[in-house]
This record gives C-alpha cells, structure tokens and sequence, in this order.
C-alpha cells in the first residue's frame, strides 16, 4: 500500500492541513495519507507546543470517518527530537510491504539539506510537494528518486495566526474543524 506521510507539529490542525491530505489522496496514486504528530520538531522551537497527546487527539477529531487518512504517534515511542530518516527506518521495519513517500510544503522542501541525512531520504523515498507562498523557486536536489510538484489549493491559514487568535479572544470558528475548535475551547487550549 502507498502511504503518504504528512509530518507536522500540527498545533493545532487545521482546514489548510486537511485541504492538502485531500489533494493528494485523489490526485495523486497514494491510497492512505498518515498525519504523523511530531512531538518535537529540531527545527523549531518546544516551547509553544501543546502536549503531544493533545495534538494527537485533535488530529484525530479533524480526521473522524475519514477512510484514507490515519493519525499517528510513531514518532512518540522515539528518541526526541525526531529525525525523519529515523521515523522513516523504524516504519520500514514494522510495515514491509507498504511503499513510504514523504509530503512536504515548498518551504520544507528549500530546507531539506537542514535535515538529518537529506540525501539518503532523496535517494530512497518518493517526495509530494505543495506549493507555499513565497516559497516558489524549488531547488534541484540531484540523486532524488522522485519529486512530485503539486499545485494544491492552498489556504493562507497557519497554526500561529490561530494561536494568536486564541490568545486575543478571536474566533477560530471555520479555519479548523468544529471538533477540534470545541475541544480546544473546551480545555482552554492556547491561551
């Protein structure tokens, strides 16, 4: 089976992330779209993170009945930070048979060789990238296996606007799911 892993801090998720797992779902071969929540990403900071679990959860809130995506906490049961190459390693040991590919955002894309053995994961895993504002001109990474450009539909939503939001008494009505906005107001999330 094809699975797409979309890493994220998702804190918290929201429509924009939803809109891109879609995209690729129906327009690209990949039968199963992972959210995998990064407890800790090296490249940025822990401090505005909500708990793990909380993000988990509202992944899995956002993502109810929906067949082809998957929440996951892979990386909780890994050394901190977490290293996609070593994510990617331990998911080829316990699934076999499934085909990995990696889905990123144009901005990671410009970053990857910031990450722990790029090349490697260039060379051995199929690589899905949507478009970012500001983040247009893609750098040619020679080696890579297979780089797929995508022209998702894009919403200029991010997780910080909406922590903002929160913190300032806004409403985040529509930029995330209704479940998700109920538990995060539920729990006074972000404030």
């Amino acid at each position: 089976m094809k699975v797409g892993l979309y890493f994220g801090s998702f804190n918290p998720i929201h429509h924009g992330h939803l809109i891109i797992a879609n995209y690729i779902l129906q327009h690209t071969d990949i039968k199963q779209v992972w959210f995998v929540v990064s407890p800790q990403n090296p490249l940025k900071p822990a401090s505005s993170l909500l708990n793990e679990y909380h993000r988990l959860y509202l992944v899995q809130l956002a993502i109810e009945g929906e067949n082809g995506f998957k929440a996951s906490d892979i990386e909780f049961k890994l050394p901190k930070p977490s290293y996609t190459v070593d994510t990617l390693a331990y998911l080829q040991e316990k699934y076999p048979t499934y085909e990995f590919s990696i889905i990123m955002g144009s901005d990671s894309f410009q970053n990857l060789p910031k990450w722990k053995n790029y090349q490697w994961l260039i060379q051995h895993y199929s690589i899905f990238v949507y478009r970012r504002p500001e983040h247009e001109k893609l750098p040619e990474y020679p080696g890579a296996k297979d780089v797929h450009i995508l022209n998702a539909p894009l919403l200029p939503i991010s997780s910080t606007d909406i922590r903002k939001d929160i913190k300032e008494g806004r409403s985040i009505r529509y930029l995330v799911p209704e479940a998700v906005r109920k538990e995060i107001e539920r729990n006074g999330y972000y404030h």
